[in-house]
């Protein structure tokens, strides 16, 4: 059931200043992706324990990847408004407990929290723009969420940097407090014109728990194996058991309720699940350039945090190229699938040939092979995104998305994780700890930043062969929305 009290008319101003005001909550979670990455060497070298240096990233991606779906619901629930500046709300008093932290541990409980907030931010934007904005004027609107990823992407490293290196890396957090009230108190009148839609749901809790324990039992493992705990330990083997066991029961309990986290008719369509499966693969790549790459041209190229941030600029400018490029060709439809196969191609063997030249050439060499990896992978994402709504029944088109989105945002976090734990049997937490680098440990980290490269070109390629297989649907018209009873 819908209910639809009288909504006041909304003209184009109007819209306009709601898409953007929202967008303003929604560039605090997005810039917060990319601002941290600069500065993880710099927070593992002043808290210890240089080994959860991922986590910082890790544990944000978590909590957000598991509240997405239920931000939408809670939306629909108890209306746009209230949800969006709760979201706000928890992401900034993560930022205070993350800005004030004495400890990695309180860090990481911080940086969970932001994601608790963020995941939502993202998620509730896109259902406002979908209130505002019927499907034939969306286009327009894109364009803003467009300039909203870019700027983040290029800003969010190199100002990352800049604070951790010439102010403290605390001030990452604090920049969020002044942001998050800038962007609360511009979107008040605006978002009060927003109409009041909600739909009756119900939320899959146990569902979200139960995806997030399973996933965190899988992460730790990979934190503590080989550092802390052998891996053919009882703690490695049993967490691994528990989190398997917990996997499948969580794929048995999405047939139980009304409304699953992850509905199976969703995945029951081969496009989207293979779409999704090509994604969450291909993710490893990317998030082995934006969160680690930092990381290795501190530690091997001996740049400082500024330096690595502005280091970024060249991955980030090529991915927001190639999504640029693969969204316009998309526009004029035909075989859209040429792109994102080709992109994948040059993703694939870019990092092949990172992971063969790392630690013995200039870093010019791997700026351009970066730049080049984060063109090919661009290509993907857009077109992925329509492959998914086009496959979809119209009824199901906000399910689907949002289905897909959380099955991306989880590969995220595992790439983050396994990356993580590769380079993590090369001591790269102490060597953080360390700084400097004598001969041996420098082979050691060259060694382990090496298979990293290789691991998610692996990945990449696992990812094109999947993408590969996926039928290219011809692309469905305006189709208008389902009537509700």
């Amino acid at each position: 059931m819908t209910h639809l009290p009288d909504q006041p008319v909304l003209t184009e101003d109007d819209k306009t200043k709601i898409v953007v005001t929202a967008l303003l909550c929604m560039f605090l979670a997005a810039l917060d992706q990319t601002i941290v990455t600069p500065a993880l060497p710099v927070m593992g070298a002043s808290l210890g324990g240089g080994e959860w240096v991922s986590w910082i990233v890790s544990a944000y991606f978590l909590t957000a990847t598991a509240v997405t779906p239920l931000y939408g619901k809670l939306a629909d629930l108890k209306g746009r408004r209230p949800v969006l500046y709760a979201g706000v709300g928890i992401f900034v008093v993560g930022s205070l407990i993350s800005a004030m932290a004495p400890s990695m541990a309180v860090l990481i409980a911080g940086r969970a929290l932001q994601g608790l907030g963020g995941g939502g931010l993202i998620a509730l934007v896109q259902t406002i723009i979908g209130d505002v904005a019927p499907p034939r004027e969306r286009g327009k609107y894109m364009v803003y969420i467009s300039a909203i990823w870019a700027t983040s992407s290029i800003a969010g490293p190199v100002l990352g940097g800049l604070l951790a290196e010439y102010v403290h890396w605390s001030a990452i957090f604090w920049l969020n407090l002044p942001l998050g009230a800038i962007a609360v108190g511009l979107s008040l009148k605006p978002l009060s014109r927003l109409p009041d839609i909600r739909r009756d749901h119900r939320l899959d809790v146990v569902g979200a728990l139960m995806i997030m324990v399973a996933t965190l039992l899988f992460l730790l493992p990979l934190t503590l194996g080989g550092h802390s705990y052998s891996w053919a330990s009882l703690p490695i083997l049993g967490m691994l058991g528990l989190s398997a066991t917990i996997f499948i029961l969580f794929a048995w309990y999405q047939f139980q309720p009304e409304e699953p986290l992850l509905p199976p008719r969703i995945f029951g369509n081969q496009v989207i699940s293979l779409t999704s499966a090509t994604t969450f693969l291909a993710t490893a790549g990317m998030f082995g350039l934006s969160v680690y790459y930092p990381v290795y041209l501190q530690l091997i190229g001996g740049l400082g945090a500024s330096a690595a941030g502005i280091a970024l600029l060249g991955p980030m400018i090529g991915s927001v190229i190639g999504s640029n490029v693969s969204a316009r060709l998309l526009r004029k439809g035909g075989h859209y699938k040429r792109l994102p196969v080709a992109g994948s191609v040059l993703s694939m063997l870019s990092l092949a040939v990172v992971g063969l030249l790392v630690g013995e050439v200039s870093f010019w060499v791997i700026e351009a092979l970066a730049f080049l990896t984060a063109l090919g992978q661009g290509t993907l994402f857009p077109v992925a995104t329509v492959m998914v709504q086009n496959a979809a029944d119209p009824r199901d088109l906000g399910t689907a998305t949002g289905a897909y989105t959380f099955v991306r945002s989880l590969g995220s976090v595992v790439a983050i994780a396994v990356l993580g734990a590769i380079l993590g049997g090369a001591g790269i937490g102490d060597h953080i700890s360390q700084g400097a680098l004598d001969p041996v440990a420098r082979e050691s980290v060259v060694a382990g930043f090496r298979a990293l490269f290789f691991a998610a070109a692996a990945a990449q390629l696992v990812s094109l062969a999947i993408l590969t297989r996926i039928e290219e649907r011809p692309l469905r018209g305006r189709t208008p929305p389902p009537v509700e009873e």
